[in-house]
């Protein structure tokens, strides 16, 4: 498990998400179930099933905040880069050529790695660093990245139903009496700002999330991460040749969500990667 970034950005956008859940769970169970839908079946109903949601929520954000995006490992002493500063060609000892050196790290780094400015570290199959995790989006856990927003989006979704459906077919109450001062409960100016607010809050986090949502499912049914598609834009402006191998796209999600039944791939535990994915759990020795 990484140790979370001191990163004043991040921590700030993480305490921004905890907040907004919190909010909107407080108006959800305060301001719309307690009063729209007291002694109705419907309120036990709808109190179980959101909080399940941010729990999922919850869960998933801190999985993807503190597990280890995949950074490459350091070596424990330091690497003769003198021939390579030289210019002097040389052999890849890994008998990898798609094995690279960083600068700025000064360690060998295994295909699809990139050195992040933020964590000051190379991280494998490094899609961006994202300040709402304060982490990198990497090999190791875009999968609760991913599971982030899908429960983000789906909790905002079932804000903005709750929201809307109180307003337009509020329940009937029992009585006239219990009619109208469920009415003037329901109707009162603090319950309406709270309902824009959270109307608001749920319209702009589940526009964002669906999004990048849809920015993380392409980019890896299509196997190339935001870098690597700039890089290979740039290639195909300088007219050079990319070479690309095109896998199965279900092989591709399983390489991210890891083996089994689907169902696993909405829960935020570990799953092994699928064979021949690009798992690299380990470095070989530095000795140079």
């Amino acid at each position: 498990m990484a140790a979370c970034i001191r990163d004043p950005c991040g921590l700030l956008c993480v305490f921004v998400t905890y907040l907004s859940v919190a909010y909107a769970d407080y108006v959800i169970l305060r301001h719309i179930l307690l009063l729209s839908y007291a002694g109705s079946v419907w309120c036990p109903f709808h109190a179980v099933v959101f909080n399940f949601i941010v729990f999922m929520l919850l869960a998933c954000h801190t999985r993807a905040v503190f597990s280890d995006p995949g950074m490459v490992p350091l070596p424990d002493t330091a690497i003769d880069f003198s021939d390579l500063r030289s210019g002097t060609q040389r052999k890849n000892d890994r008998g990898n050529e798609d094995w690279t050196v960083c600068n700025r790290c000064e360690t060998y780094r295994p295909p699809r790695a990139h050195h992040c400015r933020v964590c000051h570290r190379c991280v494998r199959r490094m899609d961006h660093h994202c300040p709402w995790i304060n982490n990198c989006v990497g090999e190791m856990n875009q999968k609760y990245f991913i599971q982030f927003l899908f429960y983000t989006g789906l909790s905002s979704l079932y804000a903005l139903g709750l929201v809307l459906t109180t307003w337009l077919w509020p329940l009937e109450k029992g009585t006239t009496a219990e009619a109208e001062d469920g009415d003037r409960v329901h109707h009162s100016h603090i319950q309406i700002i709270h309902c824009i607010i959270l109307l608001v809050e749920a319209i702009l986090f589940g526009l964002f999330v669906t999004v990048v949502f849809y920015d993380q499912i392409v980019s890896i049914i299509t196997d190339e991460t935001p870098i690597e598609q700039l890089r290979n834009r740039l290639l195909k402006e300088a007219h050079r040749e990319v070479s690309h191998t095109r896998k199965p796209k279900l092989a591709l999600l399983r390489e991210v969500f890891g083996r089994g039944y689907v169902i696993c791939w909405f829960f935020p535990c570990n799953t092994p990667p699928s064979s021949g994915g690009p798992a690299y759990s380990y470095l070989p020795n530095y000795d140079v």
